[in-house]
Parts: C-alpha cells; sequence; structure tokens
C-alpha cells in the first residue's frame, strides 16, 4: 500500500466488554470511508465497559489490531477510541460573550465554548466532549452557523460529557502498551449515532440506544443536537447469566444458545421447537424448547426496556421524540426485541445498522459493528487528521496539508 494511501488511513477501536473490534478505513476521491481491513478480538480485561485487567484487555487489543492490520494490508499507528460505562455524566451548559466586533468571528465562537464548558465537575473527571447544541445572538434562538451575524451578545447552549479520568487513562495506557497513539477518545454512544441515525431523525427526535455486552448507551436527539446521555449498566451479558443460571448451562454454552436460538417476545417462539443444552460436566445434553428459553430472556429485556423508558421520561424529552426509538448494537438483534421493545415505549421502534461507509458492507452490515463505524465517521468529521507515521517532517507536512484542505472544502 502506498505512503499516501496509508496517511489517509482512519482506524476505529471499539473496546467493549464482550468484543474488540478494529476497523480501518480509508477516505476516498469522495470524501467518503471505505472499509478496507476488520479485526475483533473476545474481550477478556473489562466490566461494564471499564478496564479492570490491563494485561488482558493490551492482549485482545493487540489481537484485533493484527488481523485488522493483516486484512487492510497496513501499519496501524493511531487510533480513535470509544469509551463507554457507568462513570460517564453528561450536563446541559450554556456561555455567553460579548461580541467585540459587532460581528461573530470564530475567536468569538472559541471564546463563548470556553465560557459554556467553565462549569463545576468533580476532580475525577474530565470533559471528553463539549457538543453545541444552539447558538443565540442577541434573542435570535436556534442559530446553528452564526459566523458572520451581526449582534453585541453571543450565546452558547452545548451538552457536556464528562468521563472518569482513571477510566479513560486506563484506556489510553492500554492502548499504549500495543505501540499505538490515541488520537482521540469519543464516547460510544456519540460515536453509534453517526452510524445509524438520519439526519431527519435527529432532526425530529429520536431516542438511540446501543445495547452492548455490558452497558446499554442512551442518546437524545431533538432539533439536530444532542440533548441527553447515559448509561444503564444492564445488556447482553446479564441475559446470558440467566440463561445459564435457568438452564443449568455453562457460560459460554448459554452464550450460544443466546446468540442461536434466543428470543425476546415468548408469543413469537414455537413450543415444539426443541434445542439441545449442554449440561455441566459429562451429563448429557437436555432438551428445552424454544418457548421455554424465551421466557427466561424476555423478563431481562422487559427491565431493560422499562428503565429505558424511566431515563427518557426523567430526561423530559419523552414527548419530543417523534421518530421514536433506534435500536443498534449486538444484543438488539435478537428476534422479538423490536417487537417486544414497540409494545412497552408504544412509540415507532426500528433495528438499524451501520450506514455511510462503503467496501467490507458484507461483513459491516451487522449492528454489533455501529460503534466501529460511528468512530470511523466521526474522525472523518475533523479538521485536521493527527500526523502519527514516522515519516520525515517535510513529506508528512505536504500532504497532510493537501488532505486538510481538501477535508475543509468537503466537510
Amino acid at each position: 500500500m502506498s505512503q499516501t494511501a496509508e496517511n489517509t488511513m482512519l482506524v476505529g477501536l471499539d473496546i467493549g466488554t464482550s468484543k474488540i473490534v478494529a476497523i480501518v478505513g480509508q477516505l476516498d476521491s469522495s470524501g467518503n470511508i471505505e472499509i478496507v481491513g476488520l479485526g475483533t478480538s473476545p474481550s477478556r480485561g473489562l466490566k461494564k465497559g471499564v478496564v479492570v485487567n490491563i494485561e488482558s484487555t493490551v492482549h485482545s487489543i493487540r489481537r484485533a489490531v493484527e488481523e485488522a492490520e493483516l486484512m487492510a494490508g497496513c501499519r496501524i499507528h493511531s487510533v480513535y477510541a470509544g469509551i463507554a460505562g457507568s462513570h460517564i455524566q453528561s450536563m446541559n451548559s450554556n456561555g455567553i460573550v460579548a461580541i467585540r466586533d459587532r460581528e461573530v468571528t470564530e475567536t468569538d465562537i472559541e471564546r463563548v465554548i470556553e465560557a459554556a464548558q467553565a462549569v463545576a465537575i468533580p476532580r475525577d473527571q474530565r470533559i471528553l466532549h463539549v457538543l453545541p447544541q444552539e447558538y443565540v445572538v442577541d434573542n435570535q434562538e436556534g442559530i446553528k452557523e452564526p459566523v458572520g451575524m451581526s449582534g453585541v451578545r453571543l450565546e452558547a447552549k452545548v451538552h457536556l460529557v464528562t468521563g472518569s479520568q482513571n477510566a479513560v487513562q486506563n484506556i489510553e495506557r492500554c492502548i499504549h502498551k500495543c505501540d499505538l497513539q490515541t488520537d482521540a477518545v469519543i464516547l460510544e454512544q456519540l460515536a453509534s449515532s453517526y452510524a445509524v441515525l438520519t439526519d431527519d431523525e435527529r432532526e425530529l427526535g429520536v431516542c438511540m440506544v446501543d445495547i452492548g455486552g455490558g452497558t446499554t448507551d442512551i442518546a437524545i436527539f431533538t432539533e439536530g443536537a444532542i440533548r441527553h446521555t447515559a448509561v444503564i449498566p444492564i445488556a447482553g451479558d446479564q441475559v446470558t447469566n440467566d440463561i445459564a443460571m435457568a438452564v443449568r448451562t455453562p457460560t459460554q454454552h448459554a452464550e450460544k444458545i443466546k446468540i442461536k436460538y434466543a428470543c425476546a417476545l415468548t408469543q413469537l417462539a414455537k413450543a415444539d421447537e426443541m434445542i439441545k443444552v449442554p449440561d455441566v460436566g459429562d451429563r448429557p445434553p437436555r432438551d428445552l424448547s424454544r418457548q421455554a428459553l424465551a421466557e427466561v430472556v424476555e423478563p431481562r429485556y422487559d427491565e431493560l426496556f422499562t428503565l429505558i423508558q424511566a431515563e427518557l421520561r426523567r430526561s423530559g424529552y419523552e414527548d419530543l421524540v417523534a421518530a421514536g426509538i433506534v435500536l443498534t448494537g449486538g444484543t438488539a438483534k435478537m428476534e422479538g426485541v423490536v417487537e417486544l421493545a414497540e409494545e412497552i415505549f408504544h412509540m415507532p421502534v426500528r433495528l438499524s445498522r451501520p450506514q455511510g461507509v462503503s467496501g467490507l458492507t458484507d461483513v459491516i452490515n451487522n449492528p454489533i459493528y455501529s460503534t466501529a463505524v460511528g468512530l470511523l465517521l466521526h474522525a472523518a468529521k475533523q479538521q485536521e487528521l493527527p500526523v502519527t507515521n514516522s515519516q520525515p517532517e517535510d513529506s508528512e507536512k505536504g500532504t497532510f496539508g493537501r488532505l486538510k484542505e481538501w477535508i475543509k472544502v468537503n466537510f
């Protein structure tokens, strides 16, 4: 692969509780992302999105990255990493500044964003994202791009996302131990939203729910901007544990049974459809009906959706999500999940797969890759691509200078 091609590479690293995904995308001549490499590895060092074993996590990351490098035919130097977990907190804030030249400039935007993020946060938290919702020039609200407008006062309304300092540092440490640099740490549900939501849904109002292995991540959008984020520490692992306990089978077999046979709505499962359940020890497998399995699974999904509904009500945006609920993530793939969600939420529900990329679409056309694809889309939105290749400075400056100018024109 040529050096120019390698310089335009973007790499997303989804560090999840159940799996780690490394995905390599290349910006094509139209500014779109083409997927050229994908690597996955079982996650062995995380619990509910947080690193609990550095060495196991490093080993899992290294395996996923090596697999992605092999498929893409390139050397990975830096990654955009996802982060999740119950330590994530968010709030809405606003800042006000006087406009010096009576016309809004980029400098004014920077100043008002700084003012908006000047809020008290716990010492052990660090700001991950400052996401502008809208600007107000004098008394004119709902402005998305205020540069060039005349006025004397500029106000910014933003959504602040913070995360545990230690949790972020542990993820960065694991990546560094794999001889990689961290371009940025991105909230996973924010990344997923880039891959699965349409502009119309964001404008109309939508609640995106990413159900993973360890956590369920929620992001609410209205009027084109993110308004609320939350994390619920119940997800696919709890479903697996319920199956293991109820049918008395080892966890690894329970996971396979869940993926292959489970149904989230009892009435959709046939009572006469039988499956083999491996027993503990050397006892022979037992027969179990799919309907009996569904009776174990449905209460857990019912509980999860009830908690999501409570969070939606608590946010104050329940009546503003006219586009309904968008589900994604590996645990949302199960048969009957959408139907059960519609019964509980009483609003439209759809299962979404990653959009907006080309290349290995037959591989990534799967909700389990929504966060990984979203990390690439987030990276492509950035105005600058970090220089991480160990090439002569002049060579890098020339290539990235042209690339930066091209991105500014096209994004």
